[in-house]
């Protein structure tokens, strides 16, 4: 009986695969750090104010106290999406700065 051939990738082997272990657990790594750190964003002056998380996880909201005497409920409304939707643009900037160089 002939030896028996195991297909290989091109530029494969021990070293390739040791490179992309590294890259896994340096992709795992920054995933842990996207849950802890948090980005924040203020809105409307100071009247709101949202903390996520990199993985887009909300940890808290704000809202002062002038801006719920003050507002009616549909400007309080387009501001609170205001505010989400650029506190999830600061969050994507986040991971993409986090992982970004993980990527090829």
């Amino acid at each position: 009986m002939g030896k028996q051939h195991k297909p290989s990738l091109p530029g494969g082997g021990p070293g390739m695969m040791a490179q992309l272990q590294h890259l896994q657990e340096e992709m795992e790594r920054a995933q842990r750090e996207l849950e802890e750190e948090t980005v924040t964003v203020t809105s409307g002056g100071g009247a709101i104010t949202i903390v996520m998380t990199g993985g887009q996880q909300c940890r808290s909201v704000r809202i002062s106290p002038e801006a719920l005497q003050q507002a009616d409920p549909d400007l309080l409304g387009d501001m609170l999406t205001a505010a989400f939707n650029q506190t999830v643009e600061a969050s994507k900037e986040l991971m993409q700065r986090k992982l970004g160089p993980l990527m090829p």
